[in-house]
């Protein structure tokens, strides 16, 4: 009555285990690409979460600005600023050679520092720390100086941008005072 064909039937079984395998292969490499996929973009995620807390965090924060007076009788104007500067809170360890200074008062001018050369630059003199160009712990303080490139008179203002390397900027302005005496050496700006 019924004629059975094992032949048949154990070709179908392999050929059914062969597909199997297949498609177990691909689901194995399509998993080995997302699992490398999702390494790659958690590392991606993390670099970009840690640059991003540096350019908020990593910044300096100017604690004085002091501008030294021209000692020619009757020239009143200032030859040089002294900044004092230190790590702001949450900062981490900020190389104070990689920053630079924008200047805006009439003309932009940026200033780089000394060690780095070119036409403005700026020093660093550790007042508080070890090291002349880093900003280790939150007690550190460093003076940087530079000389205005034009003329800063009484009563004139200057906006000055400090830009760490991470890309944390602080901002202020700095005001000469309306009139300096004759005796004075150096003015708060």
């Amino acid at each position: 009555m019924f004629e059975i064909q094992t032949e048949d039937r154990g070709q179908v079984g392999i050929g059914t285990l062969i597909v199997f395998i297949a498609m177990v292969l691909v689901a194995a490499i399509a998993a080995g690409v997302l699992i490398n996929t999702a390494g790659f973009l958690q590392t991606q995620a993390e670099d970009t979460g840690v640059e991003s807390t540096q350019q908020v965090s990593d910044r300096v924060q100017v604690a004085s600005s002091v501008g030294s007076v021209n000692d020619t009788v009757g020239e009143n104007d200032i030859t040089s600023i002294n900044l004092t500067v230190h790590k702001a809170p949450g900062a981490g360890v900020i190389d104070l050679s990689d920053i630079t200074i924008q200047w805006i008062s009439g003309d932009a001018e940026n200033f780089v520092h000394a060690d780095v050369g070119g036409d403005s630059t700026f020093t660093t003199t550790a007042i508080v720390g070890d090291d002349d160009n880093v900003l280790i712990d939150s007690t550190d303080r460093h003076e940087l100086t530079m000389v205005p490139p034009d003329t800063f008179n009484p009563g004139d203002t200057a906006q000055v941008t400090i830009t760490t390397g991470s890309g944390a900027q602080t901002s202020l302005t700095l005001n000469v005072p309306d009139s300096i005496n004759d005796d004075e050496s150096a003015v708060s700006l």
